[in-house]
C-alpha cells in the first residue's frame, strides 16, 4: 500500500472524515498563501533585528529574495502539469551536472558548496533535493503497477548519486536529507513497506561503520559537543550553548523585537542564516515559536490533505514529497538550534537568510499550487493525458 493512501482508511472509523478532508483540499488554497506571507514577515523582522535594526546587509536583500521568491512561484504554478511531468528528469540532470562541477572542476567559480556568478552564490545541494523528487515522482508514475527490480535498482541509483557528490563536498546533513527526501518518495509512491524496513535495518547496522570511516573528525566532534556541549564551551559546543541560551531567555512572550540580548550583544554566531530561529525564539518567546511552529504544521497539513486527493500519480507523489521537504526544512533546523539534533548547518528558509534555500522553498509552494490547480488531471504514462 502506498505511503499516501494511510489517510484514506481513517474515514472506516470517523463518519464523515474523508468528506471533510476532501472538502479542505478543494479549499482555494488561501490560508497556504497567507501562512506563506507570514512566515516572509516573520523572517524579513529576524534579519532586520540580526543586522541591530538596519536594512543592511540582509533586510532588503532578503526582501528583494522573496518578491522574486513570490513571482518565481506564480509562474510555477501556472505552467501546464504535463510540462513538469515530460520534463521532470531535466532538474535533477542539471544539479547532478552542477554538483560535478563542484566536485571536478577546480576554479574560482566554485568555492566550497557554492558555485560564485558575479554576487551571487548558488548551491546545487538545496534544489537537488526537489530535483530528485521531481525524477522519482516521474518514475513511479511510469510504473505504476508493474512492479520488479527496476523500482529498487533505479531509485536506488537517482537517490545515491547526488547524496555521494553531496556528501563528498563535505556536507553531510544535506546528503542525509537528500537519502532521507528519496527513500521517503519512493515509499509514498508505492515502494513496498518491506523493502524500506529492511532499507532501515540495514541503515542502522552500518551506523558503526559510518562513524569510524565515513565521518571527518570534525563531524565526529560536533555529534560528541551535542551529547555534551558543556565539554567543550568556548570551541565546538559554542554555538548550541549560545542558542539555548538566547531560546531560554525569550521565556513565555520573548525580550521584545530587537530586545534579544544574545543577537543584539552578537554572542550569536550565524544569527541571521543557521540560526535565525534562535534570534526570533529569543524575541518572540515561546508563544511566538509556537505560533510560527502552528503556520509550518498548517503548511504540512494541508499539502498531506491536497496529496489525499489528487487523481494523478504524479502530483499525489509530488504534493506529498514536496510537503516532506517542507517538514525537513522545519523540523532539522529548529531541532538544531534547541539541542534536539547535533549541528548540521541546515537553514529554515524563509526564515533564515539566503538565497538558493529560499528560492527552492519557493519553488516547492509553485509546484504544490501547480499539483492543486490540476489535481483532477488525470494522466496516462509517458505524459499521456487521458482526460
Amino acid at each position: 500500500m502506498s505511503g499516501v493512501d494511510f489517510v484514506r482508511e481513517a474515514d472506516e472509523n470517523i463518519p464523515g472524515f474523508r468528506q471533510r478532508l476532501q472538502g479542505l483540499a478543494q479549499t482555494p488554497p488561501i490560508y497556504l498563501l497567507l501562512a506563506l506571507l507570514v512566515l516572509i514577515s516573520a523572517g524579513l523582522a529576524v534579519q532586520y533585528s540580526a543586522a541591530g535594526g538596519d536594512g543592511r546587509p540582509w533586510f532588503w536583500p532578503h526582501a528583494l529574495r522573496a518578491l522574486a521568491g513570490c513571482l518565481l512561484m506564480v509562474a510555477v504554478a501556472l505552467v501546464d502539469v504535463r510540462f513538469w511531468l515530460r520534463f521532470a528528469y531535466v532538474p535533477l540532470a542539471m544539479m547532478l551536472a552542477l554538483l560535478l562541477v563542484l566536485e571536478f572542476v577546480p576554479s574560482d567559480l566554485a568555492v566550497d558548496r557554492w558555485i560564485r556568478v558575479g554576487s551571487y552564490q548558488f548551491q546545487p545541494s538545496e534544489p537537488a533535493k526537489l530535483a530528485l523528487v521531481m525524477a522519482l515522482a516521474r518514475f513511479f508514475h511510469d510504473r505504476r503497477g508493474r512492479g520488479g527490480f527496476l523500482e529498487i535498482l533505479v531509485p536506488g541509483i537517482l537517490i545515491a548519486v547526488p547524496a555521494f557528490l553531496v556528501w563528498r563536498q563535505p556536507d553531510l546533513g544535506t546528503a542525509a536529507a537528500i537519502v532521507a527526501v528519496g527513500c521517503v518518495t519512493a515509499f509514498l509512491a508505492g515502494l513496498s513497506l518491506r523493502v524500506v524496513v529492511a532499507g532501515t535495518v540495514a541503515a542502522a547496522g552500518a551506523v558503526p561503520l559510518l562513524w569510524w570511516f565515513v565521518l571527518h573528525e570534525y563531524q565526529r566532534v560536533r555529534v560528541r559537543s551535542f551529547l555534551d556541549p558543556e565539554s567543550d564551551p568556548l570551541g565546538a559546543g559554542y554555538h548550541l550553548l549560545q542558542s539555548k541560551i538566547a531560546v531560554g531567555s525569550g521565556g513565555a512572550f520573548g525580550r521584545g523585537f530587537l530586545g534579544g540580548s544574545q543577537t543584539q550583544l552578537e554572542f550569536l554566531p550565524e544569527h541571521h542564516t543557521d540560526f535565525a530561529f534562535t534570534v526570533f525564539a529569543e524575541e518572540f518567546g515561546f508563544a511566538g515559536t509556537l505560533a510560527l511552529l502552528a503556520i509550518y504544521a498548517l503548511i504540512i497539513v494541508w499539502g498531506v490533505v491536497l496529496a489525499q486527493f489528487v487523481r494523478n500519480h504524479f502530483g499525489r507523489v509530488l504534493a506529498a514529497s514536496i510537503t516532506f521537504i517542507v517538514f525537513l526544512y522545519a523540523f532539522i533546523n529548529i531541532s538544531m538550534t534547541t539541542g534536539t539534533l547535533p549541528v548540521v548547518g541546515y537553514p529554515l528558509p524563509p526564515i533564515s537568510y539566503g538565497g538558493t534555500a529560499l528560492l527552492t522553498l519557493f519553488v516547492c509552494m509553485g509546484l504544490l499550487l501547480n499539483v492543486y490547480v490540476h489535481r483532477d488531471s488525470v494522466l496516462g504514462r509517458r505524459n499521456r493525458t487521458l482526460v
